[in-house]
């Protein structure tokens, strides 16, 4: 299951444990006059054909720049354009303007949360590297392994899609940490099902948009990070191979001084109750 996917199946499980009556994909001549209407999907198609009055909160995935659809909220009536977190909302802001808002995901933490289960992995990698990967495998990847195998620390590895759900969780069941290596996140679901389970994560945030599509959308420069919704209980971060030691060793000393609280986090910022009422307040807001 992609992002785009997980936050449609996420929002649905956090309204109904709110009790709140929803439906989904109702034709658009059903509509209502007074329905509240929600778009989350990917791609111009999840607008075709509408053609109602109905004011219209959407966004998340459907494009991955403004630059692409620009005239969307003259095409339809949009009047919320949402991203997960305040770094991806800065993008859409200029195009957008006020219709731009930011509302992050929940996390199932039923379905994610602390395990007795044996720990016999000291650091999960879990690697979403895709762009300028060769590169990275050398000057990023390789340098960190070599690292951790010299402190003889014991590590798995997990690939950005190409690994069932099951296999995730059964390794986080089985690890004291995450080390997360992906080169920014609009939210993090992955990152944050693991600070849900109570296992830190020492995240690689440099900094700087990779994406190569960038240079099309005429900003070669964006500011993110790989880790939107984070503080102190959740681990630490470093921005390269060159400061990876020193800040390994940081955090496995926090680590063996049990001086996390990753659950704590999430529970306080990031369950499905509290953000799909969020998600709720953002459309009642838009009928007063």
């Amino acid at each position: 299951m992609g992002g785009v996917e997980r936050v449609f199946v996420n929002l649905r499980l956090g309204l109904d444990r709110l009790g709140i009556r929803h439906e989904v994909n109702l034709p658009f001549n059903d509509l209502r006059a007074d329905d509240r209407v929600g778009v989350l999907g990917r791609g111009r198609y999840s607008l075709q054909g509408y053609d109602r009055p109905n004011p219209i909160v959407a966004g998340i995935g459907l494009m991955t720049h403004p630059s692409e659809w620009p005239t969307l909220c003259d095409d339809y009536p949009v009047v919320r354009y949402l991203q997960h977190s305040e770094w991806a909302n800065n993008v859409y802001k200029p195009y957008f303007g006020e219709r731009c808002g930011v509302w992050p995901v929940g996390i199932d933490t039923e379905a994610w949360k602390c395990s007795g289960s044996t720990k016999d992995v000291d650091v999960l990698i879990y690697d979403k590297i895709y762009w300028d990967r060769d590169i990275q495998e050398g000057v990023l990847i390789q340098p960190i392994l070599k690292e951790l195998s010299r402190r003889g620390l014991r590590f798995a590895r997990i690939v950005y899609g190409a690994y069932s759900q099951q296999d995730y969780r059964s390794l986080i069941e089985r690890s004291r940490s995450m080390l997360f290596l992906s080169a920014h996140e609009s939210q993090g679901i992955a990152y944050q099902e693991c600070l849900s389970s109570g296992v830190p994560v020492l995240a690689w945030d440099q900094g700087r948009h990779l994406d190569p599509d960038r240079f099309r959308w005429g900003a070669a420069e964006i500011p993110v990070t790989s880790v939107p919704y984070f503080d102190s209980r959740c681990g630490e971060k470093f921005r390269g191979a060159e400061d990876f030691k020193a800040q390994l060793d940081r955090f496995l000393e926090r680590l063996n001084q049990n001086d996390f609280c990753t659950r704590d986090y999430i529970l306080e910022n990031l369950t499905l109750e509290h953000c799909s009422q969020q998600f709720v307040d953002i459309m009642s807001d838009i009928k007063k």
